[in-house]
């Protein structure tokens, strides 16, 4: 019996055996067998951050629900309390309680929040700016936002190889739409019909199954690629080669933002020392400050100095570390426009570091948009609701393809798409594949692995080779 794709692929011209039809019949069947081997492995995976990312995309909503209380104050005052007087209110009544940052808010009914350090334990404190009363206390790691960005990005595990999957998963779904969008694309007006329109008039549950696959698919393909792509730079291998490359073509931010001193040569840089570091500020070297019996400026003084140049709220301010370190006024903003990253010297105020949107090369522009439309908040709730259709659209595509797949299985075989016939064009699409694997790779690595279990295991061993044979 013939697959559902096969029939779709065969038309009365490829009965005829002319060398062109059985050509790109064999392109077809090598395509589909790559599609169907990433469509298995990698569908669940895609479930996963699909979900994940559905539900961090309205975060702020959630959240805001979640943590009303602690997020918002019961009775807006008429003057804030300035924000060390509100550390050290709150120092003194949580004994070994260390502030390491504060956020300012942008609404005057919102709590100022800041990290800590307590009791060896990473905390958040949401503080009443009018009372400095403490309105709630959160564990950094069992938020809301903590358990949905450790699913979409470690899958709830810890260690370094649950990125490293997520990082493949995402590249592999690349390839699955470009794949995909070869094998579904029209060739006739008839295939339009289960390609960009269902046929809802058709019965049969495979025709169901595989309209649900395709016409998602179809329409949602730039969606989704710019969704995954978007996600990339925040990726252990290929983000790590994303920014080298800005770094090494000044497409990410200028050699360095400095005010009045030398480049440091610190191997410390700005996402270890602070917090809501924007993505092309992560990797900016942190200076020092002069070191000397100064005294250190304190955190009202920032505040100053970040209405002076005009950084927007909310941002945040993180403390220097010991006598050489630096303040850091920083904001990723929902406003990609509005991002800003200072390094502050704590004894004078200089400004050693201002790195704003507007000093990003084209490449880090591209990216923080990009980033910013991975968290829907680029265009607001417009935004957030693309996101979501992306994410539902995904689930759907990655559901019906194991619908489809158990449709068409036979007992005994795991229901592979056949090898082409055609052993040329078989290393010709291998060749196209490993191109993918050097832009990407992990993607690389992957196909040498399946390649070496094929050639040295499956191959030799009868009830796997039985297993695998279309």
């Amino acid at each position: 019996m013939k697959s559902m794709l096969e029939e779709d692929a065969i038309t009365p011209a490829t009965r005829s055996k002319k060398p062109r039809v059985r050509w790109t019949t064999s392109l077809y069947q090598s395509v589909w067998r790559w599609h169907f081997y990433a469509g298995i492995i990698f569908a669940p995976f895609l479930i996963i951050l699909a979900f994940s990312g559905s539900m961090y995309l309205f975060k702020p909503q959630i959240e805001g629900y979640l943590y009303k209380d602690m997020l918002t104050v019961r009775e807006v005052g008429s003057q804030a309390l300035r924000p060390s007087e509100i550390i050290a209110k709150t120092e003194g009544a949580y004994p070994g309680t260390k502030i390491s940052s504060i956020t300012l808010p942008d609404h005057p009914e919102s709590t100022f929040r800041m990290s800590a350090i307590r009791n060896e334990q990473s905390v958040i404190l949401y503080a009443d700016p009018y009372s400095g009363t403490i309105r709630g206390i959160q564990n950094s790691d069992q938020t809301f936002s903590a358990f949905f960005k450790k699913m979409h990005s470690q899958l709830l595990m810890s260690g370094t190889w649950p990125n490293r999957l997520v990082e493949l998963s995402a590249c592999w779904a690349v390839i699955l739409v470009i794949t995909g969008l070869y094998l579904w694309w029209p060739r006739n007006k008839s295939a339009i019909w289960g390609t960009l329109l269902p046929r809802l008039g058709k019965r049969g549950s495979r025709t169901f199954w595989r309209d649900l696959h395709a016409v998602p698919a179809f329409w949602l393909s730039i969606s989704i690629v710019i969704l995954i792509l978007s996600g990339l730079p925040w990726s252990g291998v290929l983000g790590k080669q994303i920014d080298r490359f800005a770094n090494a073509t000044h497409t990410n931010y200028p050699p360095y933002a400095l005010g009045f001193m030398d480049k440091p040569q610190s191997v410390t840089v700005a996402k270890d020392v602070a917090e809501d570091i924007p993505w092309a500020a992560e990797n900016i070297p942190v200076p020092a400050s002069m070191s000397g019996s100064y005294i250190r400026l304190d955190v009202n003084e920032m505040t100053g100095i970040a209405d002076q140049k005009n950084v927007q709220k909310p941002y945040t301010i993180s403390m220097p570390n010991g006598n050489s370190g630096v303040y850091t006024i920083s904001t990723d903003h929902k406003k990609p426009g509005l991002n800003a990253t200072l390094h502050v010297d704590q004894y004078s105020g200089a400004i050693l570091t201002d790195v704003r949107f507007q000093d990003y090369g084209i490449m880090a522009k591209a990216i923080t948009l990009g980033i910013a439309f991975h968290e829907g908040r680029l265009f607001g709730v417009a935004n957030q609701i693309l996101g979501l259709l992306t994410c539902i659209g995904i689930m759907l595509i990655a559901i019906s393809s194991y619908f489809m797949w158990r449709k068409r299985k036979p007992s005994g075989k795991l229901g592979a798409p056949g090898r082409a016939k055609d052993k040329r064009l078989t290393i010709g699409v291998l060749a196209i594949m490993l191109c993918f694997g050097v832009i990407m790779p992990l993607v690389g690595v992957s196909i040498l692995v399946v390649l070496l279990l094929d050639v040295l295991i499956i191959r030799h061993i009868k009830p796997l080779k039985h297993w695998f044979t279309a």
